[in-house]
């Protein structure tokens, strides 16, 4: 048992020091706040129930994540530790009775909410805003002080004639509601990933190296701790609230000083009752011991302080409010409506957004701007909205209507069968960042290390906006950005170079035009020779083909007809793209061989093998048949390994392929 207890702490520890990379530093959570709390309360059972495994650099004694490489480190005048968190009233009344039994006294309590954004602390010095951080590690944090500067509501000098020597003071980094909705909407609109909810916006606003792009954003800071003040300390929290108040700086809304423990659990009741009414998003409230003198005599744990609790709300689950609709323009120009969402927890993860497909099932639906709705997760991964609850309406929902010319682009919009689609192409802003992130994919142009992240970091930072910029990337831009090495560096430009000579099939398939896989463009490739031919080519030319009908021809004569999509293609062969249609090689080690590879090959990939037998002038196909003539079989080859013995195909491990091809 110890054993199993054993292995059970260290897959905890690791997994919770995983989410609170992705929560704190990348503003990316893959669980709701409910699962994390869940998995830190099994952590610090089993901690209490084996000591002896229990490590200083486990989640339950630390607090944060380290500071990101790209931002200078601030220390805080005082750690800026977490709070630990309860979930129900025996929870509250635990904490009460703990307080006054420490106290040998009746305790009063001050009541915040819960304020769910970022963690930051604002340094002032005889009344001048001289830096600002967010929390770090809790003793560490990040300078973003810049950034903070952008934040109308954080005064730059303090009010008042007697301001203190030097104070620091903790707040939260909020975004509104209806700010983060309308970013959203514009982070969808210009064909960017919305953003799952306004804690993960307000983060995000903050660590952006251009705070441009953070005054752009609307985003507030509500003060609610003082961690060092020159002078005398205020001595109670209300107090110490008052004074923020008088200095110039926002504090939390709607506090209340409770006498009792039973005030501060009515206060949790009504504050979630009257959770979907308000403009900023809280999970549950905080309940502090009020006397400063208290504080001091309940003193601190290693993370968290004795005197206050986080009295969490019960996450919402599977029932939320359809915040807006707007839609999103897909890599082939199909647009698509999205419902932006009340966060929800939908099993055991947070759901802030789900596909409505299209108009009609819109209608079907019946859902409208301001709806409850009920979200389920198809095969627990995709979110969508199964039931319109009608009976909650109020009269004031909005019916959506589909636009009539695209968000990205303003091209007009046209309908096909019961979609939307932009026809725009290449041209259009709001299709270029999928369709580049396609064109650099294995399948296409194949360029090493060019991933959706790369793409999302260059594309957002504006270094690219057309596949054609790909080939006109700088080692010193590259090298300006956060993380990025000489040798990353070096190896996209290597592997961006290599791409120049590129097959025919693949540069037509990395177009990414409607209609046109992998299979039609080697088709096209194999009947026209070259893309000047496949450019000019006539209706009937390409219908000559068995494969391709009316639909995918006018998809082929429709993406050449726009002017911008030439135009792009002139501008990659003027980069030094070389266009190839792919030759026949006479004489090759696998010339005119049908080749089937299956199982994991453990030194080549599966794209580096491909790219060996075609080489050699054989052809790689995907399932076994009398036609094969070798089967390359790596580990855990299955059901294709055993037709090729019973037809009684040639069988080669990876050694024997490598070394038939050498």
């Amino acid at each position: 048992m110890d054993k199993d207890a054993k292995k059970r702490i260290n897959e905890l520890k690791k997994e919770l020091i995983r989410h609170n990379e992705l929560y704190y530093s990348r503003a990316k959570p893959e669980i709701s706040d409910a699962k994390y709390d869940a998995l830190m309360r099994e952590l610090k059972v089993l901690e209490a129930e084996h000591p002896e495994y229990a490590t200083s650099d486990s989640p339950t004694r630390t607090v944060g994540a380290p500071v990101q490489e790209k931002f200078s480190k601030v220390r805080h005048a005082a750690p800026m530790l977490s709070l630990e968190s309860i979930n129900d009233e025996a929870g509250a009344e635990r904490f009460n009775r703990t307080c006054e039994k420490e106290l040998d006294a009746e305790c009063d309590y001050i009541c915040e909410p819960k304020l769910d954004g970022i963690s930051i602390e604002l340094v002032y010095e005889n009344g001048e805003f001289i830096s600002g951080s967010t929390r770090g590690d809790g003793i560490v944090g990040e300078d973003v002080t810049r950034n903070l500067k952008t934040i109308h509501n954080v005064p730059k000098r303090l009010m008042g004639e007697k301001v203190p020597e030097r104070i620091a003071v903790r707040g939260e980094v909020m975004m509104h509601i209806k700010d983060f909705n309308a970013l959203n909407k514009r982070q969808v609109e210009s064909g960017k990933d919305p953003f799952a909810n306004p804690r993960n916006a307000a983060a995000g606003s903050m660590r952006q190296l251009d705070r441009r792009v953070t005054a752009e954003r609307k985003l507030h800071v509500y003060c609610y701790r003082i961690l060092f003040l020159s002078g005398e300390t205020p001595p109670t929290q209300i107090e110490a609230l008052n004074l923020l108040e008088r200095l110039g700086l926002s504090v939390a809304p709607k506090v209340k000083h409770c006498r009792d423990i039973a005030e501060a659990i009515k206060y949790h009741h009504t504050f979630e009752d009257e959770r979907d009414e308000l403009d900023y998003e809280i999970d549950g409230i905080v309940i502090k011991a009020n006397k400063t003198t208290d504080q001091k005599k309940l003193g601190m744990r290693t993370n968290n302080p004795r005197w206050a609790v986080a009295y969490k709300f019960e996450a919402r689950k599977e029932v939320t409010r359809v915040e807006d609709i707007v839609v999103q323009v897909g890599r082939t120009g199909v647009i698509t409506p999205l419902a932006l969402l009340v966060p929800v927890e939908v099993g055991g993860v947070t759901v802030s957004r789900a596909t409505l497909h299209n108009m009609d099932q819109i209608k079907k639906l019946g859902v409208k701007v301001g709806d409850y709705v009920k979200v389920q997760r198809a095969g627990d991964v995709i979110p969508y909205i199964s039931e319109v609850l009608e009976h909650k309406r109020t009269g004031s929902e909005k019916t959506f209507h589909m636009p009539v010319k695209c968000p990205g682009c303003g091209t007009s919009l046209e309908k096909e069968d019961v979609f939307v689609r932009c026809p725009a192409g290449l041209s259009c802003p709001a299709q270029i960042k999928e369709a580049i992130t396609h064109y650099a994919s294995k399948g296409a142009v194949d360029i090493d290390g060019f991933s959706e992240k790369t793409v999302a970091l260059l594309f957002d930072g504006g270094m690219i906006k057309s596949i054609a910029d790909i080939y006109a990337l700088e080692r010193e831009d590259l090298l300006a950005l956060p993380g990025w090495k000489e040798k990353k560096t070096d190896n996209l430009l290597a592997a961006i170079e290599r791409s120049k000579d590129v097959t025919l099939e693949r540069f037509l398939f990395g177009l990414a035009i409607k209609n046109v896989g992998k299979y039609i463009a080697t088709l096209l490739a194999k009947k026209f020779k070259s893309l000047k031919n496949i450019i000019s080519a006539e209706e009937e030319e390409l219908l000559a083909i068995k494969e391709i009908g009316p639909e995918i021809a006018d998809s082929i004569i429709d993406f050449f007809g726009v002017q911008q999509n030439i135009d792009q293609i002139e501008r990659l062969k003027a980069n030094g793209l070389n266009i190839q249609a792919k030759k026949t090689i006479v004489g090759g080690k696998l010339a005119a061989k049908k080749i089937v590879l299956t199982g994991s090959l453990r030194s080549l990939s599966r794209s580096q093998a491909k790219k060996i037998i075609e080489s050699e002038g054989g052809e790689v196909a995907s399932s076994v048949s009398a036609k094969t003539d070798l089967v390359v079989v790596g580990e855990k080859a299955g059901s294709k390994l055993e037709k090729a013995k019973k037809l009684g195909i040639e069988i080669l491990t990876e050694e024997e392929f490598k070394n038939l091809v050498e």
